[in-house]
């Protein structure tokens, strides 16, 4: 029992002592990674009053400083001290205030002021600053705080640090700000890149921010955005650096609402509660395009058009109205909420009147064919296209005028063009519709120019289609009989280009043979050119060889020849010599007479004795005569002719010479002037002849 009582006195005694140091002394310890929030229960100097909640000066209630890493003695008797953690930002994110002390906002205020206050450390710095209640304009970045977490709630993306102060309103309405700022990603910094997600979770190409304040004074009367403030960083004042520092742009002029001036890429660090942001896609103007501006904003501008355009006015550049110079391709931050941008084509488009055709552009989603009626009272529809041409200068007034290019299309160029082609229909037939639609389509071309220029529009060309029977069957049997007679001269080119084709073929099979046995041919050749030049070897040899053997002819031509003159020299002289001694024998037998019928009678007697001829005849006819005066005998006849005178020879006996040998001499000289032979003949008496030896016998018959 003794030791029971024992230990029972030492308990009651620890409790004792721990109630006298921790209550009644109150013992506290403030660790490293917390403070301590100080409540007092009471004060000499009484209760707060005109609604504050920090007691600034020693009033009952929360204590604006808090207790740091320590020891402290604060008997529960008069304060209560609460342990809170300190407030970690990690990296890359943002933490909100909200103060529940402070200055009240005025009526044009959402958020608190900025004050100093050591980033809302120092509780009595910001109430004595004129710190206002509420949430905050500025922001938290990284880093570790010792916060009064009675004096301020503190918003994070892990938690939210506050001291319950037991009113459960209070609770969720910290809840429900807490979760409109995850809501609106605001915990993390505005990062604008390549593939941002817009707040429909679409990825975005090419982004860019639209930011609406709000915070600060309201705009003018028909003011729709916020004009531009705040943009010289020289200024640190009034530089708000694209929003994140709030105080520098409310101070600079800001409005709140709808902000002409965009973000771009970068990472932004701003108040959430401050400026909401919109991601969009910047606006690019492809080329072939041009950007016709119409700003809701700006100032009011002077007219640049001249007096002839009565359509309306083009400003410049930063006025409110239409801008006259368009902007050209390129990527621009355009704040679409600040006025429209309508994107031209600058270069060549289409117009179809085809109800089932429609051009890139779909300036002609509502054109169709245009229906027509002819001289010979058919109703064809008529397929056509329009080429068109906007000058990029020119295309503010078009937008000025029509406001878009489809509202052109669909009320006045679609009107024009199908009361044109209707016109014309109605001065041709089908037929001539159809042939002579070249014609038409130059023609068109040329007279609707003008037209369109009237609207600040360039035509380059009309095409037209083939007319179409709109379900009249005879306008088909007449479209079909035409058809027919172009196949008959598409086969007929068909024909010719296939016989071409075969003629170019064979061509090509020949050179594909001649190709294939080219190896062959260049044997050929060559040999041939080898056989050539063997040729022309053999011709020159043979050439040599003949000038060899007619140098060698011509040598033994010259020796025979002058063999032959000198055996003709010889016998010429042995000629003469004989001449002259037959002429001394014929004069030995009595004279050349004699010597003739001497040789005409051995002559004679030869041929009777060779013929067998008979000299005296079988029978013998007289004809009337004396008895022995008709027997005639041959031998007598002749010997009678040859001693008559009758044969022109006179026998004479002396020695004067006869004119039968002066005849043969005659002819003997006469002879050798017909043969041009070398004879050495001074006279015709002293004929001497050099060929011939000898004058024969048959040469004096």
């Amino acid at each position: 029992m003794e030791s029971i009582k024992h230990v029972v006195l030492i308990i009651a005694g620890l409790m004792a002592l721990y109630l006298l140091i921790f209550k009644v002394l109150g013992l506290r310890i403030i660790g490293t990674n917390e403070v301590g929030v100080v409540e007092k229960w009471w004060s000499p100097k009484g209760n707060l009053k005109d609604g504050k909640f920090i007691a600034l000066n020693g009033e009952a209630g929360f204590q604006p400083d808090v207790l740091r890493t320590g020891i402290y003695l604060k008997s529960c008797l008069i304060y209560k001290v609460e342990k809170c953690p300190l407030v970690t930002i990690p990296q890359g994110q943002i933490g909100y205030i909200f103060a529940r002390d402070g200055q009240p906002l005025n009526e044009t205020q959402t958020l608190g002021r900025v004050v100093e206050c050591a980033n809302f450390q120092d509780t009595r710095a910001f109430l004595a600053n004129g710190g206002q209640k509420g949430p905050q304009r500025s922001i938290l970045r990284e880093g570790t705080f010792a916060f009064n977490l009675s004096a301020f709630i503190i918003f994070t993306e892990a938690t939210d640090y506050y001291i319950n102060i037991g009113n459960n309103l209070e609770v969720k309405q910290i809840q429900r700000m807490s979760d409109d700022l995850r809501a609106k990603n605001g915990f993390r910094p505005l990062v604008i890149k390549e593939g941002t997600k817009n707040a429909l979770g679409e990825a975005i190409k090419d982004p860019m921010g639209i930011v609406t304040v709000q915070d600060g004074p309201s705009l003018a009367n028909g003011e729709i955005i916020a004009p531009v403030v705040g943009e010289d960083s020289s200024d640190p004042e009034t530089y708000h650096n694209n929003f994140q520092n709030t105080e520098a742009f409310l101070k600079a002029g800001g409005y709140r609402g709808k902000q002409y001036q965009v973000i771009s890429d970068g990472t932004y660090f701003i108040n959430r509660l401050f400026a909401s942001i919109d991601i969009i896609p910047k606006t690019i103007i492809p080329v072939g395009f041009a950007g016709v501006v119409n700003s809701f904003v700006g100032k009011k501008g002077i007219d640049v058009t001249d007096s002839t355009y009565t359509h309306g006015e083009l400003v410049e550049e930063g006025c409110k109205g239409i801008w006259a110079n368009p902007l050209k391709p390129g990527k621009y931050s355009y704040n679409l909420s600040a006025g429209i941008l309508t994107q031209v084509p600058t270069t060549n488009f289409i117009l179809k009147w085809v109800q089932s055709e429609v051009g890139g552009h779909k300036f002609d989603e509502n054109l169709k064919e245009v229906t027509l009626i002819t001289m010979d009272a058919f109703e064809p529809t008529l397929p056509l296209s329009v080429v068109v041409h906007i000058d990029y200068k020119k295309a503010p007034l078009v937008i000025q005028r029509f406001g878009d290019i489809k509202r052109l299309v669909d009320q006045t160029l679609d009107p024009m063009v199908s009361s044109y082609f209707k016109n014309i229909g109605q001065k041709m037939t089908l037929i001539e519709l159809i042939q002579n639609r070249s014609e038409i389509q130059k023609q068109s071309t040329e007279e609707m120019k003008s037209k369109f220029q009237n609207y600040n529009l360039e035509l380059e060309e009309v095409l037209i289609g083939t007319p179409s029977p709109n379900g009249d069957k005879k306008i088909e049997e007449i479209l079909k009989q035409l058809s027919d007679r172009q196949l008959a001269k598409e086969k007929i080119e068909t024909y010719n280009s296939q016989m071409k084709a075969s003629e170019k073929e064979k061509e090509l099979k020949e050179f594909q043979a001649k190709a294939e046995q080219q190896s062959e041919l260049t044997k050929s050749e060559t040999n041939i050119k080898i056989q050539d030049n063997i040729g022309k070897a053999e011709l020159q040899k043979a050439k040599q060889d003949a000038e060899r053997q007619k140098t060698l002819a011509d040598a033994e031509s010259y020796k025979v020849k002058r063999l032959g003159e000198a055996e003709a020299e010889m016998k010429a002289r042995l000629g003469i010599a004989q001449a002259i001694a037959t002429k001394e024998q014929v004069n030995a037998y009595g004279g050349p007479q004699y010597q003739v019928i001497q040789d005409v009678m051995t002559k004679f007697t030869e041929a009777i004795k060779e013929g067998k001829i008979n000299i005296v005849p079988n029978n013998v006819v007289t004809m009337g005569g004396a008895e022995n005066s008709g027997n005639v005998n041959a031998v007598e006849s002749l010997l009678a002719v040859l001693l008559s005178e009758k044969i022109g020879i006179d026998f004479k006996t002396n020695t004067e010479e006869s004119d039968f040998a002066k005849k043969m001499k005659e002819d003997i000289y006469k002879k050798m002037n017909e043969e041009k032979t070398d004879y050495n003949v001074k006279s015709k008496e002293e004929c001497e002849v050099k060929e011939k030896p000898v004058i024969e016998q048959k040469d004096l018959k």
